[in-house]
């Protein structure tokens, strides 16, 4: 039974947050080295041994697979990892880091109209209204680059980054459509699938990786444990302590830290309509999930 939110359960989400915000930072850091298909590779890979080594310590085995849950791991391997990790690594090699991580902040209202026609999860008015909001932030956030395709990898690379929120936001509508499976379980098994379809991806392209400095490599290393590994497990702990509701708070800070970040350590400029993105967007979040957010909150 899902209880009311602790004081670790607080101090998690916001370490969840932190991290998560960061993610973008330090793929920033690993393509200065590294090529955006060794860099998405190189963490899916990494994630995927540290979870199942995580699975054999704590004893979890691997479950039944019957056809439905086979497909349902398949599908959420390629877009909730090999596809967005491929795509972000891609485009962070043109646009901003803070850029990328304020398209993922799309992605709970890209849930809400996908849950809408392909789950029990009716949109509402007001949901409606937090997803139309949320919608013109993104807007705000890519339109110069619309108004630019064709003259140069920028604004592709910007369609890359909100197109892997679209894959984030497809993977976590199957997630809950996913047949019954341990949650850890379910998160190795989607990078050992995102990991087998990368692998041949990067030997292909761009070959093996070798040695490119302290920098990039602890960057990727970094990348494989933190936002995969560890955060998966705190994740499913919050999870299991304070229920999923709780665990959207993460939504709110993962595209401030990434600004935050953005701009302290990298020093990337942030335009003016970051920051009406960022206002638009967290404003429709909040719109779309406020009987969630005031009983996490408040209470009640």
């Amino acid at each position: 039974m899902v209880q009311q939110p602790t004081k670790q359960d607080w101090s998690g989400v916001f370490t969840l947050g932190l991290i998560w915000g960061a993610t973008f930072m330090v793929v920033a850091m690993a393509l200065e080295g590294y090529g955006p298909i060794t860099v998405a590779t190189s963490r899916t890979t990494l994630g995927a041994v540290t979870l199942l080594l995580m699975m054999r310590a704590t004893g979890r085995k691997l479950p039944v697979l019957t056809p439905a849950l086979s497909v349902s791991i398949v599908l959420i391997g390629v877009l909730s990892t090999a596809v967005p990790f491929m795509l972000l690594s891609w485009g962070q090699q043109f646009v901003p880091s803070a850029f990328a991580g304020l398209s993922m902040a799309a992605i709970p209202l890209m849930v809400l109209p996908l849950a809408h026609f392909f789950s029990d999860e009716p949109l509402n008015l007001r949901r409606l209204l937090g997803v139309c909001l949320g919608f013109s932030g993104a807007l705000v956030l890519i339109g110069p680059g619309l108004a630019q395709l064709g003259q140069g990898a920028e604004p592709v690379a910007q369609l890359a980054c909100i197109t892997a929120a679209l894959c984030y936001a497809s993977s976590s509508v199957l997630t809950r459509r996913c047949p019954p499976v341990d949650p850890l379980v379910l998160a190795a098994l989607t990078l050992v699938v995102g990991a087998a379809l990368l692998l041949p991806i990067m030997l292909v392209t761009e070959g093996l990786p070798t040695w490119q400095g302290p920098r990039p490599t602890i960057a990727l290393i970094v990348l494989g444990l933190l936002p995969t590994a560890f955060a998966t497990l705190l994740r499913v702990s919050i999870t299991r302590s304070a229920g999923s509701v709780f665990l959207t708070l993460v939504n709110y800070q993962v595209p401030i830290w990434s600004m935050v970040f953005g701009a302290w350590i990298l020093s990337e400029a942030l335009p003016l309509r970051f920051y009406i993105a960022l206002a638009l967007i967290l404003t429709g979040m909040a719109i779309s999930q406020w009987f969630s957010l005031r009983k996490v909150l408040f209470g009640h």
